[in-house]
């Protein structure tokens, strides 16, 4: 039951995302570098107290989350930056899509054994995930923008495989966000072309400190405990939960095509754990 609600909870957060994203950087007209870099540190201030409340440093052996710290990066960047030019639904579909190929594919090159119900599950999910979120009339498609997508989901992917191994996770999301905000903050060099508001601080700043630090925190937390796949597949309910959210908190229309793409995206991803044993990783 805890792992099951820890699961959730991230998926929460992962959704929020999404949409805090989306708002600070088309709506708020935030520089994608410098939503990043606001949001990587208001995680890393957030991260960084919480350790030191519970009696340790954050900064000790903070070196060796060099990896962690730099698949971050890399997802923070291409995030921000692909939801300038790209829409939310879209951006979604470009970024679990492409993870469920990073993840399994990791899996298979580590000649590891994927049940078929798996495959089954992620084949139906992804099915459903087109249906909901496949462009329409007005969207239009920014290669620019799709490509940063595909960049932020290896580095989510990589990110994701790391925390694997977290031993501490909450000491070990506070080194990636502490050693990833010089990363985050280096493109500022070069300067920002678009005024700051406090609308987009404020996203930044949320998504940072709660969707991101905390969430990020409680995702490390339960990946010890789920196969690679299973972990993948997990995430196609971010983009359902964003669109169930604006059905429930932004009062829009219950429609056909949520629902059943709805109930593919939670069948697929029922389908895929039913032969999963908690000491089996994959």
């Amino acid at each position: 039951m805890r792992l099951l609600l820890g699961t959730a909870i991230a998926m929460v957060a992962f959704a929020a995302n999404s949409v805090l994203s989306r708002v600070g950087v088309a709506h708020f007209g935030m520089d994608p570098f410098v939503f990043a870099a606001i949001r990587v540190a208001a995680g890393a201030v957030m991260l960084a107290v919480l350790v030191g409340l519970s009696g340790k440093n954050p900064f000790h052996g903070i070196s060796a989350r060099w990896r962690g710290a730099l698949a971050l990066a890399i997802y923070m960047i291409g995030f921000s930056y692909g939801y300038l030019t790209i829409g939310a639904g879209l951006g979604a579909l470009i970024l679990f899509g492409t993870l469920q190929v990073f993840m399994f594919g990791w899996a298979a090159s580590q000649r590891v054994l994927i049940p078929s119900s798996r495959w089954i599950g992620v084949t139906i999910a992804l099915v459903g995930l087109v249906i909901l979120l496949w462009p329409r009339g007005t969207d239009t498609v920014s290669v620019t923008g799709a490509l940063m997508m595909v960049i932020a989901a290896a580095g989510w992917g990589a990110y994701t495989i790391l925390g694997q191994g977290a031993r501490d996770p909450l000491a070990a999301t506070a080194g990636n966000f502490i050693l990833c905000l010089p990363l985050v903050a280096l493109p500022l060099f070069w300067g920002v072309g678009n005024a700051i508001e406090i609308g987009g601080v404020a996203t930044a700043v949320t998504a940072g400190a709660i969707t991101s630090g905390l969430g990020y925190a409680v995702w490390y937390a339960v990946l010890p405990q789920l196969p690679v796949t299973v972990a993948a597949i997990a995430q196609l309910s971010v983009p359902v939960i964003a669109v169930a959210a604006g059905v429930v908190l932004l009062g829009e229309a219950m429609s056909p095509r949520l629902l059943v793409a709805g109930s593919l995206v939670l069948g697929g991803i029922g389908i895929s754990t039913l032969r999963w044993a908690p000491k089996r990783r994959s």
